[in-house]
C-alpha cells in the first residue's frame, strides 16, 4: 500500500524561509548527500542495478531504502543489495519499515538484516489513523515505537519516525507531533523531519529546532513548487530556503539527510540529478 495515498494536505505553507547569503562554514563540504530511494519508485524495478549505478554516478553517497520484506529488497537479498552498494561506494544509512512490522514478530529479523546492510537507522515512515484516533491510542503507539526502539538498540540501531502533514493536526486538543516528541524516548527514538511536510502543514521548522534541539537526527529534503504547494519542485527551484535550513542543522541535531521527491517537474531520474547538482553548490 502506497503510504502517500493517505496523506491529507494541510493549510498552505507559511512564509518565512527567507534567503540568506551564505551557508554556515562549519558544515560546508562535510555532509554526504543522501537519497531516499522511494524517489525513484517509478523506475527502480525496471532496472535495479542500473538505477543504483546512476544514483552513485550523480554523487549520492548515502541512501535510505524502502520496501524491505522477508530478507529482500528490490528483489535482491539484503546481502546482495549490500554488496552492490558497497561496490558503488554508497552507504546504506537508513531504511523505512512499516509500523506493523515494527510491532510484529518479524521486527527482530528486520533489525538483523538492517545491521547486515550497515544501517544506523530503521525508520517508521507512516501510521494509519487508527494509531492516533485518540490521545490514549497515540500514547500506546508511542509505547510500541519505544519498545521497537529497544529491540533495535540491541543491533546498534536507532528507530526513527518520519512525519507527513497530518501529525500537525490535533487529537483531543493536542498536536499529534508534539505529543510524539514528548512520549518517544530520545535515548531510543530519532525523529526524521520531512521539511516539506512541516512547511506544507503551515508550521515553522525553526521553531521546532528551538523547542526540541538535537531531536531531528534525520531530514528529508524536498522542495515546494512556488505556484502549487501540493507539488514538489527540484531542490533549489522552489519556495523553501535550504541554505537557511542547513545553517540550523547543528541545532536541530541533524546527522544525515536524504533527498526525497514525491512529484516531479520532469522525470524522476532527471529531477533526482537536478536536486543533487543544486545541493553541491551550497554544501
Amino acid at each position: 500500500m502506497d503510504r502517500r495515498k493517505f496523506i491529507q494536505a494541510s493549510a498552505v505553507a507559511t512564509a518565512g524561509l527567507l534567503t540568506v547569503p551564505s551557508f554556515f562554514a562549519e558544515a560546508k563540504g562535510k555532509k554526504a548527500i543522501g537519497l531516499q530511494l522511494y524517489t525513484l519508485r517509478d523506475v527502480i524495478m525496471k532496472d535495479v542495478k542500473g538505477t543504483l549505478n546512476a544514483v552513485a554516478s550523480w554523487g549520492y553517497k548515502e541512501v535510505e531504502t524502502y520496501g524491505y520484506q522477508n530478507g529482500q529488497i528490490f528483489g535482491m537479498s539484503v546481502a546482495d543489495f549490500s554488496t552492490h552498494m558497497k561496490g558503488l561506494g554508497v552507504r546504506i544509512v537508513s531504511g523505512h519499515y512499516g509500523i506493523d512490522l515494527a510491532a510484529g514478530n518479524s521486527w527482530e529479523q528486520a533489525c538483523a538484516d538492517a545491521k547486515l546492510m550497515g544501517q544506523k537507522y530503521v525508520v517508521v515512515p507512516w501510521m494509519d489513523k487508527k494509531y492516533y484516533s485518540s490521545l490514549d491510542e497515540l500514547k500506546k503507539t508511542c509505547d510500541v515505537i519505544n519498545k521497537a526502539g529497544a529491540v533495535a538498540k540491541k543491533y546498534n540501531l536507532r528507530i526513527g519516525y518520519h512525519n507527513h502533514a497530518f501529525e500537525f493536526d490535533k487529537v483531543e486538543g493536542k498536536v499529534i507531533y508534539d505529543v510524539m516528541l514528548e512520549q518517544l524516548d530520545p535515548k531510543l527514538v530519532a525523529m526524521e523531519l520531512d521539511l516539506y511536510w512541516v512547511v506544507r502543514a503551515n508550521q515553522n521548522p525553526f521553531a521546532y529546532f528551538e523547542k526540541y534541539p538535537k531531536r531531528f537526527e534525520l531530514w528529508h529534503v524536498k522542495d515546494m513548487e512556488k505556484n502549487n504547494p501540493d507539488n514538489n519542485a527540484d531542490i533549489g527551484t522552489g519556495s523553501i530556503d535550504f541554505i537557511k535550513l542547513f545553517a540550523e542543522a547543528k541545532k536541530s541535531g541533524m546527522k544525515n539527510f536524504f533527498v526525497e521527491q514525491e512529484t516531479y517537474p520532469t522525470d524522476p531520474m532527471q529531477s533526482t540529478e537536478n536536486s543533487i547538482k543544486y545541493l553541491k553548490t551550497i554544501l
